[in-house]
C-alpha cells in the first residue's frame, strides 16, 4: 500500500480490519499520537487481560499491511496510523458500493436508512465537495 493507505484504490478490495486490528486502530486514530506497544497494550488491559505479544505481533502485521508505520525509539518501535480514519472509512465504503451492478440503487437503499443526524452531515459534506457533472450527455 502506498503512504496513504487508507486513502488510494489499490486493485484489489480493501479488507476490514481484524477484531483486535480494529481495536488497536481506534485507539492509536483516537490519540491521535505514536505510540509504543507497551503503551497500547496498557489503554488496552484497562479492558481486557492481553498479553504483551499479542498485541506486539498485530501491531506488527498492521506495519506490514501498511497501516501503521513505525520509528525506532530506544529500544522499542514507536507506530503511528499511515493514514485517518475517516479515509479507511471512505474506502470500505467506495468498495462496496463497487460490488452493486446497479450503483443508483445501492445509493438509493443507502441513503433511505440514514438518520437525521447522517443526513445532515452528507448534505454538508455535498457542500464541502466540488461538484462535477460529469460530459454534457450524461446531464439531463
Amino acid at each position: 500500500m502506498g503512504s496513504d493507505a487508507a486513502g488510494k484504490r489499490d486493485a484489489m478490495p480493501l479488507q476490514r480490519f481484524g477484531d483486535l486490528e480494529a481495536v488497536i486502530m481506534d485507539r492509536l486514530w483516537s490519540t491521535g499520537r505514536a505510540a509504543t506497544v507497551r503503551e497500547v497494550l496498557e489503554d488496552l488491559q484497562r479492558e481486557r487481560t492481553i498479553a504483551y505479544t499479542t498485541v506486539m505481533t498485530v501491531m506488527d502485521n498492521l506495519h506490514k499491511k501498511g497501516w501503521l508505520r513505525r520509528r525506532r525509539q530506544g529500544r522499542a518501535y514507536v507506530y503511528e496510523p499511515v493514514g485517518t480514519r475517516e479515509g479507511y472509512t471512505a474506502q470500505l465504503m467506495r468498495d462496496a458500493l463497487a460490488t452493486s451492478d446497479n450503483q443508483a440503487a445501492a445509493f438509493v437503499h443507502f441513503l433511505s436508512g440514514l438518520s437525521p443526524e447522517e443526513a445532515r452531515a452528507l448534505r454538508a459534506a455535498l457542500k464541502v465537495v466540488p461538484q462535477d457533472d460529469g460530459p454534457e450527455e450524461d446531464r439531463t
